[in-house]
């Protein structure tokens, strides 16, 4: 942490302010009496005087550091702490400011005002930010300001923080959640266990049929033999292969109810990841915009959830559009079985939609492919306003047509085997996992 040379005695504004009243004051003697022209600058040199003698009444601050996680995700709330010792009572107004990488917040600055701790001469303060892109956030350098007993005179320190950053990974909030954790919980007698048992296609032994079970799960040959009536009992296919890929061009990068689209897709997909692998599946990730940018091996240990977490924290933001044509071919050749293949993208028009189109239909022909995209509820909004005048009514206008137009391009995506899921951000994830297991259990991917 390395300090740069500030100037120690400020004034405050309460000071600038002070000063800038002496000039009518001038003014006005040099009219009345010019003879007592001298009182004026008497005056000034005085409130200089007292503006420094009111700054080192301060007094010096002994220690004073900023504290901030070395983690956190993106959108979640991110608390910035700053600490001050001063070596006798130290002054009035502290507040320090701190300058920052814009993904750790708005602006890339915050400023904070420091109150007592209770301790004697210590003050601390501190502030809540929400990080709004994944990264690396370095905090660059601090600004400590505290005023004397008169608020004329302020002292002020700064310090370079050459290795402050905060590191900001995916939000994995929704894993963490007691519905779903709830959900997960026993895995050998619990919901996920029922599921794979009794739904599936592949045989796993004969049961005697009671009454309430699928009349279709009767087996008429054992049961001819047995002179019972005896039932399948099935178990769902384990060890599918699940790729989450992630378109993360220009229209991704667009934002959301605060964050990027990006960000909000891999939330959901490292949720459906993680369920997908406490379920017997393998799945990996599969990120790119106009070259691949990353391709990670598949994963089928929950106990190594955290390389998926790393590769998603790695995917960068491109304000460029997507080469779906190189990206889909790429990952076709890296796969050697029939696998889900689950694409979170998004598209303005049919127009630029069209070179996606037609790259789907050849996955679609090897793969099961399930297309994600994020509800536009602010086309809906649009919609739905009162044509008030001629503006409002071309904004509706073109806002219905652009809707109309991407539901034309998802019907194609359908008519061509490809499975859609249209949801708002906060639904994705669930709509995701719902859909997963729909496909699981109709044994569909293998």
């Amino acid at each position: 942490m390395a300090r740069f040379p500030t100037l120690p005695l400020v004034p405050t504004p309460r000071a600038a302010w002070s000063i800038a009243g002496l000039a009518p004051l001038a003014v006005v003697i040099g009219a009345l009496s010019p003879q007592f022209w001298v009182i004026a600058p008497i005056a000034g040199v005085a409130l200089i005087a007292l503006i420094v003698l009111d700054g080192l009444i301060a007094g010096p601050c002994e220690e004073w550091h900023v504290i901030a996680p070395a983690d956190t995700e993106v959108g979640q709330e991110t608390a910035l702490d700053v600490h001050a010792r001063f070596a006798r009572g130290g002054g009035f107004g502290h507040e320090a400011a701190l300058e920052f990488d814009p993904r750790l917040g708005p602006d890339g600055s915050a400023l904070i005002e420091l109150v007592p701790t209770g301790t004697a001469n210590e003050f601390s303060g501190t502030r809540t930010v929400k990080p709004a892109r994944r990264g690396t956030a370095p905090i660059t350098r601090s600004w400590l300001r505290w005023n004397g007993p008169l608020g004329l005179g302020a002292r002020q320190d700064m310090k370079v923080l050459e290795d402050q950053e905060v590191r900001i990974w995916p939000d994995l909030s929704p894993i963490r959640s007691k519905e779903l954790q709830t959900f997960l919980k026993d895995a050998q007698t619990g919901l996920i266990a029922r599921r794979i048992r009794g739904e599936g296609t592949q045989f796993e032994a004969l049961t005697e049929y009671e009454p309430g079970m699928d009349r279709r799960r009767i087996d008429w040959r054992a049961s001819a033999r047995h002179m019972a009536l005896y039932a399948r009992e099935n178990e769902s296919e384990r060890n599918n292969q699940i790729v989450f890929a992630f378109d993360c061009g220009q229209a991704m990068c667009e934002p959301v109810h605060g964050l990027p689209r990006i960000d909000r897709a891999v939330s959901a997909a490292l949720t459906c990841a993680y369920v997908a692998l406490k379920s017997g599946d393998k799945a990996a990730l599969f990120g790119f915009a106009q070259r691949p940018q990353v391709m990670t091996p598949f994963v089928s240990d929950a106990r190594a959830f955290h390389r998926l977490q790393s590769a998603a924290a790695a995917l960068d933001y491109e304000s460029a559009e997507p080469n779906f044509t190189l990206a889909l071919a790429t990952l076709t050749s890296k796969l050697q079985r029939r696998s889900l293949i689950v694409l979170f993208s998004d598209f303005t028009d049919p127009t630029a939609a069209e070179l996606m189109v037609e790259s789907m239909g050849r996955l679609v022909k090897k793969h099961l492919l399930l297309f994600v995209t994020i509800a536009d509820s602010e086309l809906e909004t649009f919609i739905e306003q009162e044509p008030g005048d001629v503006a409002t009514l071309a904004r509706s206008v073109t806002a219905d047509t652009l809707l109309q137009q991407r539901r034309i391009v998802l019907g194609r995506l359908r008519q061509m085997g490809v499975d859609v899921i249209e949801a708002p951000y906060d639904q994705l994830g669930y709509d995701l996992i719902d859909r997963y297991y729909t496909i699981k259990n109709s044994e569909a991917i293998g």
